[in-house]
């Protein structure tokens, strides 16, 4: 996968990626799996997905990183970071 795909400017992605990698082992045997979803296209069509999905109750508009550049010129990405229990 290309470097440029995550612009260094994406704080907010590498912040909450940084959370998710395990310092030791214990970590690793924690009970949250994390789970990223990413939306990638069109400006309008990001923004729109983010809206439908909230009206579909999936996630808060407020949770998705704010539009970052994709790999393509034209589009944006957002990304939702979500931690759910590991079931036994």
């Amino acid at each position: 996968m290309s470097q440029e795909f995550l612009p260094d400017d994406n704080k907010f992605v590498s912040a909450a990626l940084e959370e998710d990698r395990p310092n030791d082992d214990s970590a690793a045997e924690s009970e949250q799996d994390v789970v990223c979803v990413t939306l990638t296209g069109s400006p309008q069509g990001v923004r729109e997905t983010i809206l439908t999905l909230y009206r579909l109750g999936f996630a808060e508009v407020g949770d998705w990183s704010p539009l970052q550049r994709a790999a393509n010129p034209k589009q944006v990405m957002s990304v939702l970071i979500r931690r759910r229990k590991r079931k036994a």
